[in-house]
């Protein structure tokens, strides 16, 4: 099977949820959850439109908020989890703008405002999905305060984090999650 086609098929399976061993394991989620307390750096960032958003006022918007760590360039889990954003704005249709989705990048010295610009368009990104850049200094403080540095872009995890309607609680998403578990944790999560 070739490289491009497996991938085809990952991205498949984890939008739809679908897994070989599902009925053996039918009540084991494809991901651990647990609830994390964190606190937000406000630092600005850099949107793919090239505007400056002042981080700790976008995720505390009032809006759900789903912030996962992506790279424009990855071949591996983040096209998958950029697939899971994209089928949670299809399931919700023209409300799709109710949820603050927000990707941000582990490869700041590469991931420009057009790169990312593109990396959107190619996932058909829907008004709601914000992807941030910014200084090293300044991406590694947002990454530290999610508990989400990672040594290296090569070597990271599969993180979605959910905020909570408790003062700087998050859900924290570890594993590969498709936009129909991603809509249920948010539902679960009950953010207003």
């Amino acid at each position: 099977m070739t490289k491009g086609i497996t991938l085809v098929i990952l991205c498949m399976a984890a939008i739809t949820g679908f897994s070989p061993n599902r009925s053996a394991v039918a009540a084991e989620a494809p991901y651990k959850r647990t609830v994390e307390s964190l606190s937000m750096p406000d630092v600005v960032l850099v949107n793919q439109k090239g505007e400056k958003v002042r981080f700790k006022t976008l995720v505390e918007s009032g809006k759900p908020v789903v912030v996962d760590f992506i790279y424009a360039t990855c071949t591996t889990i983040c096209p998958i989890l950029s697939a899971g954003f994209t089928n949670l704005q299809r399931k919700q249709g023209v409300d799709s703008a109710k949820f603050q989705l927000i990707s941000i990048t582990i490869d700041p010295e590469n991931d420009s405002p057009p790169v990312l610009t593109e990396y959107l368009e190619r996932y058909q990104a829907r008004p709601g999905w914000d992807f941030l850049t910014g200084s090293r200094a300044d991406i590694n403080k947002v990454m530290n305060s999610f508990g989400a540095f990672f040594p290296n872009k090569m070597s990271h995890r599969p993180y979605n984090f959910i905020r909570t309607n408790d003062q700087g609680k998050w859900v924290k998403l570890d594993g590969m999650i498709g936009g129909r578990d991603l809509l249920n944790e948010i539902e679960k999560v009950g953010v207003k």
